[in-house]
């Protein structure tokens, strides 16, 4: 199937609204993204499962031999549940709760990121008791801004996740003395969606530092550097991009960040891996014309995808049924709330009642954040293979 072009012809067997992921486009992705990886020795990759936690989706990103980056116990058991190994999962979050903390214990998984000192000691009473060590790398606030919105920027001082960095060596040597607790490292993210190679040079050069003063003080070489995600997308022209720019990624840390040897290299990338895959699929229930302005209103809404709602995100809406004059329109969602819009003041060909609407871009951040206000049903999605299937 050529990017861009949907088949439409299929889609009459399922009820809009629908994600529909491209799984032929998500393999390529993958491949690219081991191909870049196997460049560069010790480089590891964890899918970010809050993107997309498909259940088809999970398993070409497990084939393809990535590891799980979670944020939850339901994301744990997801990972799991897909056939990810538990020793390729890593556990993050600022708010472990109990049940969760014991999941990734008794599992076994790989590391716990750990965001605080009192996360930390309760980790180390739960491994206590349940007769378990776990391996924790410790996320630190390396006080890097991103250019990003200012509600996915997470590396700033005032934001809420991390351990300061004048905590770090205090925290660390606590860690040492916990019977439930194996330090192996330190984890950094410093926000998403991010195109300037700029912040990722910022984060390794402030990384070095840290390295630098640790070892000075006699702690380390440390075991794991996790540098998080945050590669952005194409979210205007997804077909001219619709593979991220992994070359660049991987090559500013392989460049920028003073690896020690053996020391292995961690990487939680979601969006760069998922979203150009998936669209969300809808109909047009109605054309309104206003005072001013006409309105494409869709049968999906911001219950269906909130990122353009919540972040005032931007992506690209295509007709795929119509090929017609274009005309300006406001393509906005069927819920009671004024926010409900997908794109404002919008060129798109003449469009009518019952035309298939295609919103791009959508496979992360999309059907994992649908909610059911206005009691509506969450969206379903489907893949590639289930085309093929009657």
């Amino acid at each position: 199937m050529a990017r861009g072009n949907f088949p439409t012809d299929r889609f009459s067997k399922w009820p809009t609204p629908f994600y529909y992921y491209d799984t032929t486009l998500l393999d390529e992705t993958l491949r690219a993204i081991n191909t870049q990886m196997q460049r560069h020795k010790g480089y590891h990759m964890h899918y970010a499962v809050k993107a997309c936690a498909h259940p088809q989706v999970l398993r070409h990103i497990r084939q393809a031999g990535l590891g799980a980056d979670c944020v939850s116990g339901g994301e744990i058991q997801a990972a799991l549940d897909a056939g990810f190994p538990a020793r390729q999962i890593v556990f993050a979050g600022v708010g472990k709760a109990d049940w969760e903390i014991k999941l990734g214990l008794q599992a076994g998984i790989q590391y716990f990121n750990v965001e605080s000192l009192a996360e930390l000691q309760v980790i180390n009473e739960l491994a206590v008791e349940c007769g378990r060590r776990a391996d924790v790398c410790l996320r630190i606030n390396p006080e890097v801004g991103a250019h990003t919105h200012d509600h996915i920027a997470t590396g700033r001082a005032e934001d809420k996740f991390g351990i300061a960095m004048q905590d770090m060596e205090r925290v660390i040597r606590l860690a040492a003395e916990m019977p439930g607790i194996r330090f192996a490292g330190l984890h950094f993210h410093i926000g998403s969606q991010l195109l300037v190679m700029d912040d990722f040079v910022a984060l390794a050069h402030r990384i070095n530092e840290l390295q630098e003063e640790l070892e000075a003080k006699g702690i380390g070489p440390v075991e794991c550097i996790n540098v998080g995600g945050g590669l952005g997308i194409d979210y205007h022209d997804p077909d001219s991009h619709p593979v991220p720019a992994f070359e660049a990624y991987f090559s500013t840390y392989a460049t920028h960040l003073r690896l020690r040897p053996g020391q292995q290299l961690h990487f939680e990338l979601g969006r760069a891996i998922v979203a150009q895959c998936g669209s969300l699929i809808a109909r047009c229930l109605y054309v309104k014309q206003g005072t001013a302005k006409q309105f494409v209103i869709l049968d999906a809404g911001m219950t269906d995808l909130i990122r353009p709602a919540l972040y005032g995100a931007y992506h690209r809406v295509e007709n795929l049924s119509s090929e017609g004059d274009q005309q300006l329109y406001d393509v906005v969602g069927p819920i009671c709330e004024s926010s409900d819009v997908f794109v404002r003041d919008h060129l798109m060909p003449l469009t009518r009642r019952g035309d298939l609407i295609a919103i791009r871009s959508t496979g992360a951040y999309g059907e994992t954040m649908a909610s059911q206000y206005n009691c509506r049903p969450l969206p379903k999605g489907y893949t590639t293979e289930d085309l093929a299937q009657k």
